[in-house]
């Protein structure tokens, strides 16, 4: 009996397979149809989202947490238009994302004829949001392109990948023997000695060192090093819970903050590893007070970031976890002997004072979001641009490294929340905290289906204050009228009772209690606040 007939759409499955890829996140579409001709046999499992976005969302969440790319299949034109935002956060937090696109049939891409989701230049509005985008036009070029895609995921700065094959060539028959070549393995760029040495010479002189870790940093042994060297480790938003809350040297406070920055003004070594030392990161209120007076040791894999935003006295392109390892391997046992006011403790204690100069609301806001992680500790916290979310970006300490990630820096999208923390739960085979707000969730409210479809055991913490608030409580600030910013907000509970959500409203009970029920529930669990029960929230952590 001869093999049936394999086409290069069901081949695509294959080949992803043999990479590891286990999940495709993605809305059929008759552009796409062919693509999924190979998944079941390849064993890959498919997730239908509501909107290419949230298919783009719960890819980058996926990635985050398992540490592999998220792969996405999106039909032509609008479903691209569509995961463009998701595409954009993704490369601004360099998160690994293959998206698998159809694309016109060959002779009638940009033909301006018309032509079903015709768009004139697919991969050109694509580029500007991916490390490459690029068209198949033989069946010889498809291998050759996904191992490229994970040459940039696993070899460099991982960013989104696009990769568009025309319709006609998905239904292409390819010969039985075809088969996908073994993966070869990609090691990234090591240091050199020269360069260890160099850097262990400055940070062996150095009396008040500190080190700047990004989610770059996330898979890299920093702890050990900052004990090694008595060094405070300032951590970015993507990097938070690279030390563990406890910790004497863990500065989880944002370097735009003025005693935070105080500290890195009054090293006289930094060592930047694994952040692209961002104004989001670094100069959130654009107020250019960020300086770095010591020297400037910057690690980054990528050598053109490492020439951005701030010149270093010695750069070193190379990956983070194996820079690290070999940098403590060189230092001795023990950091130099400090003075009391120059030890990395008394020094991290400094910069943490910024917490107790914070506004009340923001206060409130990190003592909710340390009540929610002392809750489930090891789970995952994952928030859409929501007040939440700023206060924690400003001082929130995270209780593992990657446990914690939102989209409020970088491209800063809305919409984020619930399709993140649906990939992170896939990921994590586990619960997944999701905390958003009202408009934020409206931008997806969609995905509310996707999850209960595959029981996505998503925790969400819903704020409810009816609009805005961010942007409303700037405008206020900023004496501008607060125009579209008290916006008309459905019975979002209703809402997701009727999606098949367990609905959970935590005044009576308090909001640990709530979450650990939730926990036991198994499927996706609203728990509502709105700012009445906020504020009981709000008392019951300050306690």
């Amino acid at each position: 009996m001869t093999a049936p007939d394999q086409t290069l759409g069901s081949y695509v499955s294959q080949l992803l397979a043999a990479r590891g890829v286990d999940t495709v996140f993605g809305i059929p579409g008759v552009h796409t149809v062919e693509l999924y001709r190979g998944l079941d046999a390849a064993g890959i499992t498919h997730i239908t989202p509501r909107h290419e976005q949230g298919a783009g969302f719960m890819a980058d969440g996926y990635a985050r947490v398992s540490g592999k790319p998220g792969v996405c299949f999106i039909i032509s034109g609008p479903g691209m238009t569509n995961i463009l935002t998701a595409m954009g956060q993704a490369y601004g937090c360099s998160i690994p994302m293959l998206v698998i696109s159809a694309v016109n049939a060959q002779g009638r891409m940009g033909s301006g004829e018309g032509w079903l989701h015709e768009l004139p230049d697919q991969r050109g509005l694509v580029a500007g949001c991916a490390a490459f985008s690029r068209t198949i036009h033989t069946a010889d070029e498809l291998e050759k392109a996904i191992d490229d895609a994970f040459s940039v995921f696993e070899g460099q700065r991982p960013r989104p990948v696009h990769i568009e094959i025309p319709v006609n060539l998905l239904t292409q028959i390819m010969p039985h023997e075809t088969a996908p070549k073994p993966k070869g393995q990609i090691f990234r760029p090591a240091p050199s000695q020269e360069s260890i040495s160099a850097m262990a010479t400055l940070l062996k002189e150095s009396k008040r060192p500190v080190i700047l870790a990004g989610g770059g940093s996330l898979r890299a042994d920093i702890r050990p090093l900052a004990e090694r060297l008595d060094a405070p480790v300032v951590m970015t938003t993507n990097g938070r819970g690279i030390l563990p809350p406890d910790h004497p040297l863990g500065v989880s406070v944002s370097a735009s903050m003025p005693h935070t920055r105080r500290l890195i003004a009054d090293a006289d070594c930094v060592l930047a590893i694994g952040t692209e030392l961002g104004p989001t990161d670094y100069d959130f209120y654009e107020n250019g007070g960020f300086a770095i007076a010591g020297t400037l040791i910057r690690v980054d894999i990528d050598a053109r970031q490492a020439s951005r935003f701030i010149a270093a006295d010695l750069t070193v392109i190379a990956d983070a976890a194996a820079t690290s390892a070999a940098l403590l391997a060189e230092l001795p046992a023990a950091a130099s002997p400090r003075t009391q006011k120059d030890s990395g403790a008394t020094r991290a204690a400094s910069a943490r004072r910024d917490i107790d100069e914070l506004s009340v609301n923001y206060k409130n806001y990190i003592n909710v979001l340390e009540d929610i992680r002392d809750s489930l500790p090891e789970s995952y916290m994952v928030s859409c641009s929501t007040q939440l979310s700023y206060a924690g970006n400003i001082g929130f300490a995270a209780s593992h490294p990657g446990s914690y990630f939102n989209s409020a820096t970088g491209f800063g999208t809305l919409g984020y929340g619930l399709p993140a923390a649906i990939g992170a739960s896939i990921a994590a085979g586990a619960p997944v905290i999701c905390i958003t707000g009202d408009g934020g969730l409206q931008f997806t409210l969609g995905e509310l289906a996707s999850a209960r479809e595959i029981d996505a055991p998503v925790i969400m913490i819903l704020h409810d204050n009816k609009g805005y608030g961010e942007i409303k409580s700037y405008m206020k600030t900023h004496d501008i009228p607060t125009i579209g910013v008290d916006i008309y907000t459905p019975d979002l509970m209703a809402v997701a009772r009727a999606c098949g959500w367990h609905v959970l409203t935590p005044d009576r009970q308090g909001l640990v209690d709530a979450i650990k029920e939730a926990a036991l529930t198994g499927g996706p669990v609203m728990i509502y606040l709105d700012d009445d029960v906020m504020d009981v929230a709000i008392s019951l952590a300050a306690k």
